[in-house]
């Protein structure tokens, strides 16, 4: 059964702005953390930026200052805001989040985000 579930991708020129969502089938227990993780062609899937459990937000610094992720809300919903893209942030694009307050993590199926 499907847990989380990304949306928002497409196709963007370079220097656009999109906005990815992560939405949850329940609750997401936002103490744990949530994060954004992507993987381009050929690559391993990398780390893009998260916030804590701590609510603190740290972001690769190939993205930092271009990219924000949301708090979560509505319970089961948080964002990931990219602005200035750039061709090499072309991948395909997941949610991470725990739904559960023993801070097991789920995983989206991933979006596509196509930057030209």
């Amino acid at each position: 059964h499907v847990q989380l579930v990304e949306s928002g991708g497409g196709s963007v020129q370079a220097g656009g702005t999109q906005t990815l969502r992560c939405r949850a089938s329940k609750t997401i227990y936002a103490p744990c953390g949530v994060g954004w993780y992507r993987r381009e062609p050929g690559k391993e899937r990398e780390w893009v930026i998260t916030r804590n459990r701590a609510n603190r937000v740290d972001s690769h610094r190939s993205v930092r200052g271009r990219f924000a992720i949301s708090e979560v809300y509505s319970y089961n919903t948080f964002d990931l805001y990219m602005t200035d893209l750039k061709v090499e942030d072309t991948a395909v694009y997941s949610c991470k989040a725990s739904l559960d307050d023993d801070c097991t993590f789920q995983w989206g199926q991933g979006t596509q985000v196509t930057v030209s």
